[in-house]
């Protein structure tokens, strides 16, 4: 839920034309002599060897060959040999932009053991170009320092505490009652539906507004109003262009007033209009009683500015829509081409609920089962795989002094994939988490990110998700139309090559 997540997988994509100048002395050995050279591994005056990774060019670093082996949006596959070739940790750069990758539990155990008291994330330049400019505060993930532990502190009273999560479970299952009604009408005979992803985005969006703002914007009837359709076209927009300019300095789309930044700026203004309305009469109507809404009590029992909790909103909105969505499709998916799974899944929702039984909160804590599903089709097929942090002090990670400055990117998918951690890792097996989970490292499958500025709506996006699997479930079986493969794509998140080959049977 937090766009942390596809925002860092997406800048590795677009790394190359950001520009950005770093530290070149990223992986000496530890207490040994530093390394200017760029072919990797080189061996060091004093008898070690520098950290390893692909041979860099100058200018493109490892870029024509990320390119060769199948281009960015292949570059999951290539940088998981990469980790197979040189190790659980390696270096590589895009253009001008250096990393050190992580693949292994260890290394991201102990950097996590490291963590600083306010970890730094890389940074959103069109989103404090466009707060700067309009007089608008910073949310979450644009804050860093002290003033991000403050404002953080205040929203995870609620959204990271479980007793607090499981009150919304009403407003969640409200949009699943309309979302299942949406499946039956967009349904052909045989049980598909064209374009499931784009659904599920629905379902998606049209729950985290109603947990935000108390709205619905009626993304799930036959005719949307014009509203909704603004709104969802002006977030649109605001991704698209902001994309073009984490590629291109902002600085110069502000100065020379560019049509993408003209856009970029009425999709921002669009969106937090809209957002200020529904915030504000949400608050009007529980000024007398903030303890009886989510949103009122964030506000009136801390000291958060309207400004900063119009600026977290936001974005909280923004991160609660397309990896809470992705994560849905992969995992009717996986469940689609692992019938005995499923089955195994329809008993346990059957054991708990009686027929047509609207599940809650606390039913879900009686399925393990079905947790043990997501959990192992989040592992299979990461939304997101990559994470990254940016060091704000010098470490020693493994063998390696890393210094500050150093951008780390945490390798989900090479950690998912790791038959050290997961025994037939490209299995679908949710027992493992069952029968083995005591044996598991708990740093081998890290979906929501790990540490401090970890997703902070974790909790609220796997219960969207629990909730939403054990709907589908008890309603329909999940069958695959072929069993031919589908390629994996990487697009911020990762994406299906083609439309899922997955049809929804009534049971």
């Amino acid at each position: 839920m937090d766009l942390e997540l596809p925002i860092s997988s997406w800048i590795c994509m677009s790394s190359l034309q950001r520009g950005m100048r770093l530290q070149h002395h990223i992986g000496r050995p530890a207490a040994s002599c530093a390394l200017e050279k760029d072919i990797s591994p080189v061996e060091a005056p004093c008898g070690h060897t520098s950290m390893p990774g692909p041979t860099r060019w100058p200018v493109v670093g490892n870029l024509l060959e990320i390119i060769r082996k199948g281009g960015l949006k292949r570059q999951h596959e290539t940088l998981l040999h990469y980790h197979k070739k040189f190790g659980k940790i390696f270096k590589m750069k895009l253009g001008s932009f250096e990393s050190v990758n992580i693949g292994d539990p260890r290394l991201l155990e102990a950097l996590f053991r490291k963590e600083s008291k306010y970890p730094q994330r890389l940074e959103i330049k069109p989103w404090k170009a466009y707060r700067d400019y309009r007089d608008e505060a910073y949310g979450l993930l644009i804050l860093e320092g002290k003033e991000w532990q403050r404002v953080r502190s205040v929203f995870q009273k609620k959204l990271m505490k479980p007793t607090e999560v499981v009150k919304l479970d009403g407003k969640i299952n409200g949009v699943l009652k309309d979302f299942m009604g949406k499946i039956e009408e967009v349904r052909d005979e045989t049980g598909r539906i064209d374009d499931l992803y784009h659904e599920l985005n629905k379902w998606s969006f049209e729950t985290i507004c109603l947990v935000l703002y108390d709205k619905r914007f009626g993304l799930l009837e036959r005719h949307v109003v014009e509203e909704s359709l603004n709104f969802i076209k002006a977030i649109k927009t605001m991704m698209s262009t902001f994309g073009k300019m984490m590629v291109t300095p902002v600085e110069l789309h502000k100065c020379f007033n560019t049509k993408t930044w003209k856009d970029h700026t009425e999709a921002w203004d669009n969106i937090f209009k809209t957002a200020k309305h529904y915030i504000d009469k949400r608050l009007s109507r529980h000024s007398s009683c903030p303890a009886n809404d989510f949103l009122s009590e964030i506000y009136y029992d801390n000291e958060l500015s309207r400004k900063e909790l119009y600026a977290a909103i936001t974005e909280l909105q923004i991160g609660g829509v397309e990896t809470t969505a992705n994560s849905l499709l992969w995992a009717i998916f996986n469940l689609s081409r692992n019938p005995k799974a499923q089955d195994k899944l329809l008993q346990e929702i059957q054991n708990t609920l009686t027929e047509n039984q609207i599940p809650t909160a606390e039913d879900i804590k009686k399925m393990p089962f079905l947790k043990a599903c997501l959990k192992e089709s989040m592992r299979i097929t990461p939304s997101v795989p990559f994470t990254s942090r940016t060091l704000d002090e010098e470490i020693v990670l493994g063998d390696y002094l890393l210094p500050k400055g150093t951008i780390l990117m945490i390798n989900n998918h090479a950690l998912s994939c790791n038959e050290e951690s997961f025994h037939d890792g490209d299995q679908f097996k949710p027992e493992r988490w069952l029968r083995e989970s005591r044996a598991i490292n708990p740093f081998a499958h890290v979906p929501f990110g790990v540490g401090k500025r970890m997703c902070i709506g974790w909790r609220l996006a796997e219960l969207q998700l629990q909730l939403a699997l054990c709907w589908l479930i008890q309603k329909y079986r999940v069958v695959a139309t072929d069993e031919d493969d589908v390629e994996i794509l990487h697009s911020g998140i990762m994406i299906p090559g083609r439309e899922l080959p997955v049809a929804l049977l009534r049971r």
